[in-house]
């Protein structure tokens, strides 16, 4: 079932503890217009149907990246695209909205998004290790 924006904006609201909706829906968009930029497939679109519309559009419908960018980088572009953003934070926007991404789209997809994205992105999405091979049973 989609996830309605008003509570995916409560969500990143209480994880980035924005003092208003409006920043939390500032950061959402930013983030999102970005990490759109760098999914393809199938993984981009199950993604986008987990989410709410608003968010859908702006994941389905972004500007193509010209490079894939690292989790440095990717924090430094939303720090460009956010007024008064410094590093920082920008680091805290990301956190915010990629969590609740990750919360909503479960540890199934996630894995599949942290292969298409380059070494490192689990700690932006709050699961680190998640991106590393899962280990056969030692049987």
């Amino acid at each position: 079932m989609r996830m309605q924006w008003d509570a995916f904006l409560a969500a990143v609201q209480e994880r980035g503890e924005y003092p208003s909706r409006r920043e939390a829906d500032r950061a959402a968009r930013v983030v999102l217009a970005l990490l759109g930029a760098h999914l393809v497939g199938n993984e981009r679109a199950e993604l986008a149907a987990g989410l709410p519309e608003t968010c859908a559009l702006v994941l389905l419908n972004p500007l193509p990246a010209a490079e894939p960018l690292g989790p440095e980088r990717f924090v430094r572009a939303t720090a460009a695209w956010i007024e008064g953003a410094t590093e920082e934070t920008a680091t805290w926007d990301v956190g915010a909205v990629l969590s609740v991404v990750a919360d909503t789209a479960g540890d199934d997809l996630m894995r599949r998004i942290l292969l298409q994205l380059p070494p490192g992105y689990d700690l932006l999405f709050g699961r680190p290790g998640m991106s590393e091979p899962e280990l056969p049973p030692e049987g």
